[in-house]
């Protein structure tokens, strides 16, 4: 299984759009992004990278599993 690496939010964004999810949206604390029925949460933008740890656990909400985020990337 391929190791996730750090990544910028603007980067998970445009990773996101590609696999089929729609802009962020705000409302509450969080941004949001969505693909049909499902809703995934992410983190608010700042200047730091995503973390590794965080990263997967937002693919496994998404059901994009890391070979495919390997690919798409």
């Amino acid at each position: 299984m391929p190791k996730l690496k750090p990544i910028s939010w603007r980067e998970l964004v445009k990773y996101l759009k590609g696999f089929g999810f729609e802009r962020p949206y705000q409302s509450g604390k969080h941004p949001y992004m969505v693909n049909g029925d499902l809703v995934l949460t992410i983190p608010n933008p700042h200047s730091k990278d995503i973390s590794q740890d965080l990263l997967s656990r937002i693919l496994n909400q998404a059901g994009i599993s890391r070979e495919d985020w390997e690919i798409k990337k």
